[in-house]
């Protein structure tokens, strides 16, 4: 037996008893002093009743109390004006249970009609006795009422405070899973963006240095380093992306996630790798870049990146690049534009619908900005994104 509903049974046990304790004074009262003891004692089962049902059938219970005394008024006028223990234990407790337990209209109305019932029945010994007894009869209805209610309302504002605490438990765990989404879906992106880009100039390098096999083995060489460099770089960025979901590791993983993430400050090296598999990029940057936001530094950062690895996949090596960062007092414009021919550039079928722009145009609509990417009228593919310092809201 769970010890909720030993509890349960006990209080039960403990109400049946605390009704039949009230009987028996009530038996012990009638007794004593009343003229008619026999049809009194009939009573007896109706003071039970009151301390009984209190919990589960307030109203009846505030009911059962008024039908007893009213009937004891007719039975034993004398018995009934001299009160006692038992009439005043089962009136308080009837009165208190009507205002803690229950709830609408017979709340309010039931002890207004007691008192109103009272006052009528035992009017003519009210008007003799003065204003004292009216007091008495309306205390011991109202207090006991009014104490029920306050805690009632009191248990209310408890269990709402309690309901918007589990709601707000529930809001937070929720925020959480889509802060894992979110993050998840970023990681996603980095790493489609380090890989596609490492593959990119890997596959263009290795190119050039199967042709130049047995002529030109400095060449080679320098392919070969450069494929190294690469590769490693995108290592380390995966290591740094991986280690985010995984528990806190000893050793030199821990210092890798405390490296800091891709910039605009290392725009040149990437510039840098993109030249050495083989692609002419032209790198131009108006203004400084002082101001920009940390999100929007690493989004633009990503923008240049998967363009040119883009033009690298889908022009080759022999087409050129020109990438333009315009640094403004609100924004940063990002322009890469190739040269390929129709068909050739980055702006071939194939490259429009993968997921190249697709994570170009994500990473725009993060930080809020504008992004279009198409054909351009002198020729090529040309992609511009404007990135704004601070989230618009329209």
């Amino acid at each position: 037996m769970s010890a909720m509903r030993a509890t349960g049974l006990l209080r039960d046990h403990l109400e049946g008893l605390a009704g039949l304790g009230v009987a028996l004074v009530f038996v012990a009262e009638v007794v004593a002093r009343a003229d008619r003891p026999l049809p009194l004692l009939a009573l007896t089962p109706l003071i039970a009743v009151v301390v009984w049902v209190r919990r589960r059938a307030a109203f009846i219970s505030a009911l059962t109390v008024l039908s007893a005394w009213l009937l004891s008024a007719e039975i034993d006028h004398a018995f009934n004006e001299e009160g006692g223990v038992a009439w005043l234990i089962t009136w308080l407790v009837a009165h208190y249970a009507l205002g803690r337990w229950t709830v609408g209209v017979a709340a309010w109305v039931a002890p207004v009609v007691a008192v109103v019932s009272g006052v009528a029945l035992g009017w003519d010994d009210i008007a003799g006795a003065g204003s004292a007894d009216l007091a008495y009869f309306v205390s011991v209805t109202a207090m006991p009422w009014g104490a029920g209610l306050a805690v009632r309302l009191r248990q209310q504002h408890v269990t709402a405070l309690r309901e918007e605490n589990q709601r707000l438990e529930r809001d937070q765990a929720a925020a959480a899973r889509r802060a894992v989404i979110e993050e998840r879906s970023r990681i996603a992106r980095e790493l489609h963006d380090v890989v596609s880009h490492a593959i990119a100039v890997t596959v263009l390098q290795s190119r050039g240095a199967r042709r130049k096999l047995g002529h030109d083995e400095a060449a080679v060489r320098d392919a070969l380093d450069a494929i190294e460099s690469t590769n490693a770089a995108a290592l380390s960025d995966m290591r740094r992306l991986l280690a985010v979901l995984r528990d806190t590791e000893p050793g030199d993983d821990q210092q890798r996630r405390r490296e800091p993430l891709p910039s605009l400050s290392r725009i040149d090296q990437l510039v840098a790798e993109v030249r050495a598999a083989g692609l002419s990029v032209e790198l131009t940057m108006d203004g400084e870049a002082t101001e920009v936001p940390p999100g929007v530094d690493l989004s633009a950062y990503r923008i240049v990146q998967e363009a040119l690895t883009n033009v690298l996949k889908h022009a080759g090596r022999q087409e050129s690049a020109a990438v333009r960062l315009a640094f403004g007092p609100r924004d940063l414009l990002v322009t890469i534009r190739d040269s390929g021919g129709p068909g050739q550039g980055a702006g071939a079928p194939d490259a429009r619908s993968g997921h190249g722009l697709i994570g170009i145009r994500e990473r725009v609509a993060v930080v809020g900005g504008e992004v279009s990417a198409g054909p351009h009228a002198d020729g090529g593919f040309e992609v511009r994104a404007r990135l704004p310092y601070a989230l618009e809201v329209s």
